[in-house]
């Protein structure tokens, strides 16, 4: 089995749920191409460093894809499927490597039983549109066994904000949501579906992005699931003005300071409840120096993965200063990406003791390596933080 079609033909013929290309060549556009069975064919996913970009596309085309990606010098495809997990690679040489283990039955169906006697607020036995849409459950109601970690991310979030929900005790008769940078409203969807039919709940969502096509397809599928109080509307980010009070704000992946301009418009509309997950974050990368602690500068991986950390950590302390109870949680295992932190941030009653202490912190490392947030440049801006 030495060529790549041969390989393709017995990986597309066990009808894989997901398939990852990677190891790009040199200064591709594409870092990461990932393709996800649909009912008609498979949905490709291509991620540049800042987007990703869809398509729908036949299997017919999908075979014929990865081919091409391998011709144009990507070196390495993951595939699950129905019977098999397989990996596809090229070395330096040119030489095609392919491995193919069946499924560990046992250790899976234990893992199953496991996930079974949980009692996941989304529960297992419970389907509807959205996730059957999304791929997570099947037609006839059932978690699609390659999804298991997908449908297990959706409850960990949703647990995240169940807590919140229940610690805040929002006594609102309608919620106000906005999600800002929605893409394609997977979890979106999911909590308009927890808000109203777990919690009983009146909402008014709103999610923001910036492609036309995406939001028409998101408005689509509110109306087809009849999700009358959820809405999708164009909007960048760093110039929205979202009009009055909300409740809750979301923004989920939102690239580099993306994450900061959605995180200044909930401080400024006085949100009482916030739940970020940044997704990129370059710049304070590209600011970092010091002399006293130039060894976490000097290694480009060290500097990449401590600047993320520090921009974080920074994003904490000064939504502590502008009066929330702030929490960084892992959302996913790190094993699945290493942007695996959830920003967490309640509303404070009143003013927390020592919020001084929180700016000072936050100056002081910005101090030491240089660093000039965009979420400190937008406080500062608009008085919420002393010149």
């Amino acid at each position: 089995m030495n060529d790549i079609k041969s390989c393709l033909d017995i990986i597309f013929g066990d009808s894989p749920a997901k398939i990852i290309v990677s190891k790009p060549p040199k200064n591709s556009e594409y870092r990461k191409i990932c393709l996800l069975k649909k009912a008609s064919g498979y949905q490709i996913e291509k991620y540049t460093e800042k987007q990703v970009f869809h398509e729908n596309i036949s299997v017919e085309t999908a075979f014929e894809r990865c081919s091409d990606f391998f011709n144009s010098g990507y070196g390495q495809l993951n595939s699950w499927g129905e019977s098999f997990e397989c990996a596809l690679s090229v070395s330096k040489k040119g030489k095609v490597l392919f491995n193919k283990k069946r499924k560990a039955d046992s250790g899976k169906s234990e893992d199953n039983s496991h996930n079974r006697k949980k009692n996941y607020i989304i529960p297992e036995d419970k389907p509807f549109p959205a996730l059957v849409d999304m791929g997570v459950f099947t037609k006839d109601g059932k978690v699609a066994k390659p999804m298991y970690d997908k449908f297990r991310q959706i409850n960990r979030f949703t647990e995240i904000i169940d807590d919140a929900v229940r610690e805040r005790g929002l006594t609102e008769k309608t919620l106000k949501i906005v999600d800002f940078g929605c893409g394609k409203s997977y979890l979106t969807f999911v909590l308009y579906h927890y808000f109203t039919e777990i919690l009983g709940r009146e909402v008014d969502m709103l999610g923001l992005d910036l492609k036309a096509d995406v939001i028409e397809k998101c408005n689509a599928a509110a109306e087809r699931y009849r999700y009358k109080n959820l809405r999708f509307e164009m909007g960048d980010i760093s110039g929205a003005s979202v009009q009055g009070k909300v409740d809750m704000v979301v923004t989920l992946h939102a690239c580099d300071t993306a994450t900061d301009y959605a995180l200044h418009n909930a401080i400024m509309r006085n949100a009482d409840m916030i739940f970020s997950v940044p997704c990129c974050q370059h710049e304070l990368n590209s600011q970092m120096k010091s002399d006293k602690l130039s060894l976490l500068t000097r290694y480009g991986i060290i500097k990449e993965r401590t600047a993320a950390l520090c921009t974080d950590a920074i994003r904490a302390n000064l939504l502590e200063y502008c009066g929330y109870r702030t929490q960084l949680l892992e959302f996913v295992g790190f094993e699945h990406t290493p942007k695996n932190i959830l920003i967490r941030a309640v509303k404070r009653s009143g003013t927390p003791r020592g919020r001084e202490q929180y700016l000072a912190e936050a100056k002081n490392l910005m101090n030491e390596f240089s660093f000039e947030p965009t979420l400190y440049k937008l406080l500062k801006e608009s008085g919420k933080i002393p010149q």
